[in-house]
């Protein structure tokens, strides 16, 4: 059994196995704007999707890891959740969506709090929240809840399939290497940066998913989060340059997905 990952740009994948059709942070809008997330801080989408909104096809659920960034949840996606089976995201963002009247079928997870896909002839999937921080100590007031996503059902051989979220590395990370056997590991990346706040970091970078990959010892990483946004401070090249430094065989674990183009992966 294989997982197709598809790279639509940003935080936004769409992961299709055994028939399921699962859309993560969809994020479809054209790229120029500016959006504001507060506290003086503010970016400008500098790429479109790969994938149009209206070429997606049908969504059986929508893992959100946060719902009040629009890099992660613009209005082209927002647009897409009514016709999602089924939206997982943080319990806070949960009571948003519900009141808005958008979903009607959301399901609010705390860290380590579970929820199953089901449906006749697939494969049952556990959907896992896991910890995340999106910034540094103490900026949760700040920036939000943000929860990442293990998946796990039945026939797998390699682990579950870990969506970080928007992350730090931080000791929830650490807890995740001992608690989830994470065989493939999709990392929010691009070392996310604000004038406003010099030098801190609200995503991974580089030298931290080598670090992370050290701990969860995955078979495959798949980056995303890196290219398209002007709060990206890392890109592609600084990031393989991180991993020209990483111990023997963590490099060689990663794949970098065209946008666009379907991805296959053993699960």
């Amino acid at each position: 059994m294989d997982l197709t990952l598809t790279h639509v740009g940003g935080p936004t994948t769409l992961l299709e196995v055994a028939g399921w059709r699962i859309l993560t942070d969809p994020t479809f809008d054209a790229p120029g704007r500016t959006y504001r997330f507060g506290w003086g801080t503010s970016s400008r989408k500098t790429a479109g999707p790969a994938v149009l909104a209206t070429e997606i096809g049908p969504v059986d659920a929508v893992l959100l890891t946060h719902d009040h960034h629009a890099d992660n949840l613009d209005d082209a996606g927002r647009a897409l959740l009514p016709g999602a089976g089924v939206v997982a995201t943080t319990a806070s963002g949960a009571v948003r969506l519900s009141r808005s009247g958008l979903v009607r079928a959301v399901r609010g997870l705390r860290p380590w709090q579970s929820t199953e896909l089901h449906a006749p002839g697939r494969p049952r999937v556990t959907v896992t929240a896991t910890p995340a921080r999106h910034g540094f100590l103490g900026s949760r007031p700040i920036v939000g809840d943000v929860i990442g996503f293990s998946l796990t059902w039945e026939g797998q051989q390699h682990g579950a399939v870990w969506i970080s979220g928007d992350t730090v590395l931080y000791g929830g990370l650490r807890e995740v290497a001992t608690r989830v056997d994470v065989g493939t590991a999709v990392l929010h990346l691009g070392r996310v940066g604000f004038p406003v706040t010099g030098p801190l970091a609200y995503t991974m970078g580089g030298r931290d998913a080598v670090e992370l990959c050290g701990l969860l010892d995955p078979v495959t990483v798949v980056p995303v989060h890196y290219e398209g946004w002007s709060h990206f401070r890392q890109g592609k090249g600084r990031i393989l340059a991180d991993l020209a430094d990483a111990p023997p065989g963590i490099a060689d674990r990663f794949r970098w997905p065209t946008p666009g183009v379907p991805l296959r992966l053993p699960v």
